[in-house]
């Protein structure tokens, strides 16, 4: 690691998220000579930096600048191309969320960032190949049932077919604890607020924390060979944990008991009224479009290696004719171009991309709950 990142030049994109800005502190552990981070989160480059300088122990170089630019705009390719050359270059700019697929205009919007500007910044990358690229996936995208995980997917397709023009690495990983937009970041907004908690009875998820999150993100860009895909070695069975489990034991932490409501109003009328005792929650079945019931890592059709490492799988998928793949994007923003178009309309074009590819629409969306 320290070979690697000792004195290079690192760009991280997206790097005030959660994740992001977890990567960068693990990355700032082998002093790289040069860090710039981009992000159209001008807030989050804010707390970003102080948050770093304001650490212990971190090698900050002195050439460490925020820029509040969205990377698919020109004036990131003009600084990307003046301030080079680049010899790690990491993307954590994405849609994340499943609740960000309501409609066409939604789903436009998260194929442009997790796709349509992907391949973009590759074809700038092929021209200026740094020494590692990372851009990040999801466990979603393993056996899509939402717009989000298939986005994913095709963009994994994607950088697989640049992976014999330069080192390029990918990862699929669990949900991020306490990660930005998450549900127990919500927890703690909703009992700052005075608010019931709710959440899905039936949902469980691998969890990982953010340090961690980082230190896979950095491990999956520097070790392995060009196109392979990382992901956490997690049972199946023990390391998942229901949503519901979770929440038993926020409000344990609080050293409060849950009153558990039988809908979303009680649970407000509940709130109004804390006792200092108990704190109302409101659980329910899940029932929103493109929610899986559990997660995975890969599918059956993938050979994962859990030899390599102790900690970390390895998926080496078959690389995708370079062609062949832009030739797809291209035929799917063309979609877009088309009037009239509805979410049925757009999920039929992914599955021609992403035969596999199945939708779980039920015409309730995550919006729609509290």
């Amino acid at each position: 690691m320290s070979q690697a990142i000792n004195g290079k030049n690192v760009m991280v994109i997206g790097g005030a998220g959660t994740i992001g800005s977890s990567y960068i502190k693990a990355m700032l552990a082998f002093k790289p000579a040069k860090l710039f981070v981009i992000d159209t989160n001008e807030n989050g480059l804010t707390e970003l930096v102080r948050d770093v300088r304001s650490s212990k122990g971190l090698n900050i170089p002195e050439s460490f600048v925020t820029y509040p630019v969205n990377f698919g705009d020109p004036v990131f390719e003009k600084l990307f191309l003046n301030e080079g050359p680049w010899h790690i270059v990491a993307n954590f700019a994405a849609h994340k969320h499943v609740r960000s697929e309501k409609d066409a205009y939604s789903i436009e919007a998260m194929l442009d960032n997790n796709v349509f500007k992907a391949e973009k910044l590759l074809a700038l990358l092929a021209q200026n190949k740094p020494e590692h690229f990372f851009c990040v996936s999801t466990d979603k995208a393993a056996n899509p049932v939402n717009i989000m995980g298939a986005s994913k997917k095709l963009m994994e397709n994607l950088i697989i077919s640049y992976s014999d023009t330069f080192k390029i690495n990918t990862a699929r990983f669990a949900n991020v604890a306490f990660s930005n937009g998450s549900l127990l970041a919500g927890y703690i907004e909703r009992v700052m607020k005075n608010q019931p908690l709710s959440c899905p009875s039936d949902i469980r998820r691998f969890f990982v924390s953010p340090e961690e999150s980082g230190q896979i993100c950095l491990l999956s860009t520097i070790l392995g060979q060009s196109g392979q895909i990382f992901f956490p070695k997690f049972d199946f069975d023990k390391d998942q944990t229901y949503f519901k489990e979770i929440t038993l034991r926020f409000i344990e932490a609080m050293g409060l008991k849950p009153a558990i409501c039988e809908t979303e109003d009680d649970a407000i009328k509940k709130s109004q009224k804390l006792d200092g005792k108990t704190y109302p929650v409101y659980f329910f079945e899940s029932n929103t479009s493109g929610e899986k019931p559990y997660e995975e890592f890969y599918t059956e059709n993938e050979n994962p290696d859990l030899k390599s490492f102790e900690s970390l799988g390895i998926i080496t998928p078959e690389k995708k004719n370079l062609n062949e793949t832009l030739n797809s994007i291209k035929a799917l923003k063309e979609v877009f171009e088309k009037g009239n178009l509805n979410k049925s309309t757009i999920v039929a074009e992914i599955k021609k991309l992403l035969p596999g590819f199945s939708h779980i629409e039920t015409g309730k969306g995550l919006d729609q709950r509290m």
